[in-house]
């Protein structure tokens, strides 16, 4: 009996074939939008707003947003996550979306903790450029994204990126486009006779199954997150604003503990280590630190500051 699954071979990154145009990345994130944009209309249109709204807000609402996510991301993940320097050193080509051939290769590579940054600033700026409440309006969006955020996480998947670390867990998934390691390795043999794998006679390269990290990031950060700010925190909250501050310590937290299941960028690395030579394809240790669980660290801190200090302000009655 094999221990692990096999990545669903009907699944296609492009949603026609040989068309690699339309891809079911772009469409999840779509999706995902879409998702975000009904439930905050929905609130809007409860009153939670604390006014009367306009589709035309709420279309510029997200529009500023949406540009903020887009431009935060790609310029965080090309100036952070790329580790030789090119885009600090010819930042033009950040949102040049050609090879050295001039192929349409897209903008490949958005952080999400780029958007968030970039997304915020967006709404912020739309927000003190209408005089709204940025609170109000940035509490309804708060609880609005996590389960649109599930939907990018299932484009993930879909694209057989981003996937986890090794595993021996009956989870493990063998993703066709991951790293294939040599068989002569004694780690590489042992996870093999956990799981119960063989190969062909002759085969010296292996492709061992992973943690689905897409699917556990759709789930714990996506669907969970979303039905406890929905359904318990949503109209219960002690003041304006308190939602996004619990929005940014939620997803921080889950986010943390995820990256240790989840490969970071093996031109990457650890930022913080422990072990000697740590290893991005295994689970050795709590104390190898990946760039995004700094990253989400900091998003934990930050919010729990933003929580107190906004606490303080209602208290003080400097904001009412």
């Amino acid at each position: 009996m094999f221990l692990y699954l096999n990545y669903p071979s009907w699944i296609h990154p492009e949603i026609i074939p040989g068309f690699g145009i339309l891809r079911w990345y772009g469409l999840m994130y779509l999706v995902a939008f879409a998702v975000a944009f009904i439930l905050f209309r929905r609130q809007a249109k409860e009153g939670l707003l604390g006014e009367k709204v306009s589709d035309d807000d709420i279309y510029g609402f997200f529009w500023w947003g949406i540009v903020g996510l887009i431009l935060g991301a790609r310029i965080f993940s090309t100036l952070v996550y790329e580790p030789t320097g090119k885009y600090w050193r010819a930042p033009w080509l950040i949102f040049w979306p050609f090879d050295e051939n001039m192929r349409w290769t897209g903008l490949q590579g958005m952080s999400y903790h780029g958007g968030f940054i970039g997304g915020v600033l967006g709404v912020l700026l739309w927000c003190i450029k209408h005089k709204k409440n940025f609170f109000k309006w940035g509490d309804a969006l708060a609880v609005a994204i996590p389960l649109g955020y599930g939907f990018g996480r299932l484009g993930n998947f879909l694209n057989g990126e981003l996937y986890g670390r090794v595993t021996t867990n009956p989870l493990g998934m063998v993703f066709p486009q991951a790293e294939k390691f040599s068989i002569s390795l004694p780690w590489v043999q042992e996870v093999m006779e956990k799981i119960g794998m063989n190969v062909p006679e002759g085969q010296i390269l292996v492709n061992l199954p992973r943690h689905p990290s897409q699917l556990y990031e759709a789930l714990f950060e996506g669907l969970i997150l979303w039905l406890l700010l929905w359904f318990i925190f949503r109209k219960r909250k002690p003041f304006d604003g308190f939602l996004i501050g619990l929005y940014t310590i939620g997803y921080g937290t889950v986010r943390f503990f995820i990256e240790y299941l989840r490969a970071p960028d093996a031109d990457i690395g650890y930022r913080i280590a422990v072990t000697q030579n740590p290893s991005t394809e295994l689970f050795e240790s709590f104390g190898n630190i990946s760039t995004g669980q700094i990253l989400c660290f900091l998003m934990i801190v930050l919010g729990i500051a933003y929580e107190v200090v906004l606490y303080f302000l209602y208290k003080k009655k400097i904001l009412k």
